[in-house]
């Protein structure tokens, strides 16, 4: 069973479709394979302490929960430990909330060593706060001789200890991996590639649209979280610049801030990149919303509200599943819009059209050098044509004069005297 709580009067989530907030809930329950018999939105006026939801709309749903063998019921919102506790007593079944479902799909998707180890750092921060639930048959009353509780409080205090240690142990092992990853950049900082990251809400089409720029066979399906782990690929673009392709974890509304933590060695790779594409997904009722979503992620937690006022090249993906008349006003929009490509990453319309446009930022980037080579020096005069775009060149007797546009990090190579001559 799949429940939305949604505030009568309106709340954060006020942008929202309560009914697409309700579907998505049961995307989200569909990837990690729960048959749904039930779902609805319930309005409330304002959330329970004891159960979030009110007194008659616990008991009705525990019938439906009787009468459909209910046996995992998911609350589409945050509930506390009590709560929690007080439905599952009242349902008689097990009850989630939706950090608990996120997490539970991180934990079944992740495959690199990396996105194993984020995942269990954040489902154990998560369990921490929840230890209580599990030891209420032990005794927690006040002991004896001075003693401060019973045993049921010393185990939890042992359980605590315990994550708490292995929490220390995994962030340490998300340092290496963080450090590794530097170096890795450090490396491709070496021989340069301009980084493109592709961003947006889960099911937007990033994956799909990583697969059709680079022909690559990444995971891709038609539901949440498809892709966890971040992988790259090299890209041609059509002047002929050589970059790499970063497809990220998609975002989701409401993120749990134990996952942001967590996934942050991650979404490093976003803070590395040249171009930052926005995948939206244009046939989506709530693409303004998830828009919404994704720019929160990317100001508060990755400190990127420079990058999101200037504004993001954002890829409108899925055109081909819009109506005729709405297709043809967006692509419309698109052609007047420098910020935005209009696209279908299954069809392949306006992948090219996406190219050519991170192409022109790239170029934009580039900064202007004036120097002179000597002209017995072929193979930095290659370098350099090679590399950037000569902009003009007046030969001597013994110099070339050349002025030259490069991305900055050749430019940087060339004042530090270390261009790679491939």
């Amino acid at each position: 069973m799949v429940v939305h709580p949604t505030l009568k009067r309106g709340g954060a989530d006020d942008a929202r479709d309560p009914q697409a907030r309700l579907d998505e809930a049961k995307g989200l329950a569909l990837a990690i394979d729960l048959a749904i018999v039930h779902g609805e939105v319930v309005p409330i006026n304002k959330p329970k302490p004891s159960t979030y939801l009110g007194e008659g709309q616990v008991e009705r749903l525990a019938q439906i929960v009787e009468d459909n063998g209910v046996e995992v019921a998911v609350m589409d919102c945050a509930v506390t430990p009590v709560q929690q506790r007080n439905l599952e007593r009242a349902w008689k079944c097990k009850v989630i909330d939706r950090t608990g479902l996120i997490l539970e799909i991180f934990g079944e998707r992740a495959r690199t060593r990396e996105g194993m180890l984020q995942v269990e750092l954040a489902h154990l921060s998560y369990q921490r706060s929840r230890l209580v639930r599990s030891w209420t048959h032990l005794e927690r009353q006040r002991g004896g001789f001075g003693f401060l509780g019973g045993p049921g409080e010393t185990q939890i205090e042992i359980d605590r200890r315990l994550i708490g240690e292995r929490i220390a142990k995994l962030k340490k092992e998300l340092e290496e991996v963080k450090r590794t990853r530097h170096l890795h950049r450090e490396a491709r900082r070496r021989v340069p590639y301009p980084i493109i990251a592709l961003v947006g809400y889960t099911n937007a089409g990033k994956s799909t649209l990583f697969n059709r720029l680079t022909r690559a066979e990444v995971y891709a399906q038609d539901q949440l979280f498809a892709t966890l782990d971040p992988t790259m690929r090299g890209l041609v673009l059509p002047s002929g610049t050589k970059a790499i392709l970063s497809d990220t974890v998609g975002f989701v509304s409401d993120l749990p801030h134990e996952l942001v933590a967590a996934f942050h060695a991650t979404l490093e790779e976003v803070l590395e990149a040249d171009v930052i594409v926005h995948v939206r997904d244009a046939a989506s009722p709530d693409t303004e919303a998830q828009k919404a979503d994704v720019e929160t992620v990317l100001r508060v937690e990755l400190d990127l509200g420079d990058e999101v006022d200037e504004g993001l090249l954002e890829a409108m993906n899925k055109i081909d599943l819009l109506p005729d008349e709405e297709r043809v006003e967006l692509v419309s929009q698109a052609r007047r819009s420098e910020h935005m490509v209009a696209l279908s990453a299954v069809t392949g319309e306006g992948t090219d059209a996406l190219l050519r446009r991170i192409d022109e930022l790239l170029q934009r980037n580039r900064v202007t050098v004036e120097l002179d080579v000597p002209l017995t020096d072929g193979g930095l005069i290659a370098w350099l044509y090679r590399k950037g775009d000569v902009v003009s060149r007046s030969d001597g007797e013994e110099m070339a004069h050349m002025i030259v546009r490069l991305d900055p990090a050749d430019a940087e190579r060339l004042r530090n005297g270390k261009p790679v001559r491939d």
